[in-house]
C-alpha cells in the first residue's frame, strides 16, 4: 500500500552577489580578447537581468565546487533530524566518477544513508524530486531530501573557448565570436542549487500534498538537441568525448554546452509541452480543475507566449497571473531551477490551503520533460 507525500520543507541558494547584464563578461571573461556580438541579443530575448556565477568576480576562480554548492542548500532547509534518502542531481557534476550524489553526501558529512545521483540536463531535479517521492511513497522512507545544483559557469569562461579560437583563427577573422551554437548559451546559465523535504506526514504548517509525478522522453522520435562532451554529426548522431583525443577536445570544445537552436525552436513547445500535457490533461482529469499556479521552467522568456498557447492547445485554462516564474531575477540555473522558483513561492505566503500548483519542466537535451502537480494542505 502506498503512503501520501508531502513536501514540508523548501530551500534555495545562490552563490555570491548577483551579477548584472553589463557584468557578465567581465566575470566570464571575453573570448579572444573581444566583446561578444550574441550578448546584447541574446540577453534581450532571454529577458535575464540578473544571475548568480559561483566565480570569484576578480580572478574568475571558483569559490566552490557543485557538491558544495549543493550542500548549501540542503543546510538551508534547516535541522532535518533523521533523513533515509538523498537523491541529488546535477547536469555537469565535480567529476566523473564518483557520482555527484555521494560527494554531496560527504560535503554534508551525515550519517550512512540511501544515496543516489541523477543524471541528465534541466529533468535531473525533477527525475531527483520523483526519486524522493517514490522511495516514501512505497514505505522505504520517512524522509527524503531531494536536491539540484548547477555550477554553469565553469564551462563558460572564456579561457574554455581560447584552444579552438587558435584553430580556426582564419575562419574567425570574418566571424571573430565563435559558433552561436556555443557563444548563446554563456549568455543563458548560471549557477545555483535548491532543495526541497519530502515526508510521510505534513508539518502541522504549509505543506503540499505531492499528488503525481510525470516524467516522458521523445528521444525516439528527435534527435539531440542540446549536448555537452561530444560532436554532432551531419547525420545527427553524436560522437563522444572519449573518442577524441585530448587535443582534439581542445581545438573543438568538446566539453562546452552546445545547442541546436534551430532544432530547439521547431520541436520544445510541442515534443516537451503540448504533446504530453495533452496526455496528462485525459489521464488525471486536470481540465475539471482549477489550477491556482502554473511553475514553468523557461530557458528564456522567448518561450513565454509559445507556451501559453502550447498550454491552451493542450486544453487547459491558466491565466498568465496564475503563472509564477523568478527566471529574470534568478537566472536559468538547469536542473536547479524548478526548485529555486517553488522556494521562492512557497516562502511568499502566497500558497493557501487548497490551492493546487503544476510544476513544468522541459529540457532539449533529447526532448524530455516531467510535471509535478501538488496541492497545499
Amino acid at each position: 500500500m502506498s503512503c501520501d507525500v508531502f513536501l514540508t520543507r523548501t530551500a534555495s541558494y545562490l552563490p555570491l552577489l548577483p551579477v548584472g547584464n553589463d557584468e557578465m563578461e567581465s566575470v566570464l571573461g571575453m573570448v579572444g580578447g573581444r566583446p561578444s556580438r550574441a550578448r546584447r541579443i541574446v540577453l534581450r530575448n532571454n529577458g535575464i537581468q540578473s544571475r548568480h556565477y559561483a566565480l570569484d568576480p576578480t580572478t574568475g576562480e571558483p569559490v566552490m565546487t557543485n557538491a558544495e554548492l549543493a550542500a548549501h542548500a540542503v543546510r538551508a532547509l534547516g535541522d532535518l533530524g533523521p533523513v533515509d534518502c538523498l537523491a541529488a542531481a546535477t547536469s555537469r557534476p565535480d567529476q566523473l566518477m564518483p557520482s555527484h550524489g555521494v560527494m554531496v553526501h560527504g560535503a554534508l558529512g551525515w550519517p550512512r544513508l540511501e544515496v543516489v545521483s541523477l543524471a541528465g540536463i534541466c529533468l535531473a531535479g525533477a527525475a531527483a524530486f520523483k526519486y524522493a517521492w517514490l522511495s516514501v511513497r512505497a514505505g522505504d522512507a520517512q524522509r527524503a531530501v531531494a536536491v539540484a545544483s548547477e555550477m554553469a559557469s565553469l564551462a563558460l569562461r572564456a579561457r574554455n573557448f581560447d584552444a579552438e579560437l587558435d584553430h580556426k583563427v582564419n575562419e574567425l577573422e570574418a566571424r571573430p565570436e565563435i559558433a552561436f551554437e556555443k557563444d548563446f548559451l554563456r549568455w543563458m546559465l548560471s549557477d545555483g542549487a535548491g532543495a526541497v523535504l519530502l515526508e510521510n506526514k505534513p508539518n502541522g504548517a504549509l505543506s503540499l500534498k505531492v499528488q503525481w509525478v510525470e516524467l516522458s522522453s521523445a528521444a525516439h522520435e528527435l534527435p539531440p538537441c542540446m549536448y555537452s562532451g561530444a560532436e554532432k554529426n551531419a547525420d545527427d548522431s553524436l560522437t563522444g568525448w572519449q573518442l577524441f583525443s585530448s587535443q582534439e577536445c581542445a581545438a573543438r570544445s568538446v566539453f562546452t554546452v552546445k545547442q541546436d537552436v534551430k532544432l530547439l525552436n521547431e520541436h520544445v513547445v510541442r515534443a516537451t509541452l503540448t504533446e504530453p500535457l495533452r496526455e496528462l490533461v485525459k489521464k488525471h482529469n486536470l481540465a475539471g480543475q482549477q489550477i491556482d499556479w502554473f511553475l514553468p521552467h523557461f530557458s528564456s522568456n522567448y518561450f513565454a507566449d509559445p507556451a501559453a498557447d502550447g498550454v491552451a492547445e493542450a486544453g487547459l485554462n491558466i491565466p498568465r497571473e496564475n503563472w509564477f516564474t523568478n527566471l529574470v531575477q534568478k537566472g536559468n540555473t538547469g536542473s536547479a531551477s524548478p526548485f529555486i522558483m517553488l522556494d521562492e513561492l512557497f516562502q511568499s505566503g502566497r500558497i493557501q490551503k487548497g490551492h493546487k500548483l503544476l510544476m513544468f519542466v522541459p529540457e532539449s537535451g533529447r526532448f524530455s520533460s516531467g510535471f509535478i502537480f501538488l496541492e497545499a494542505v
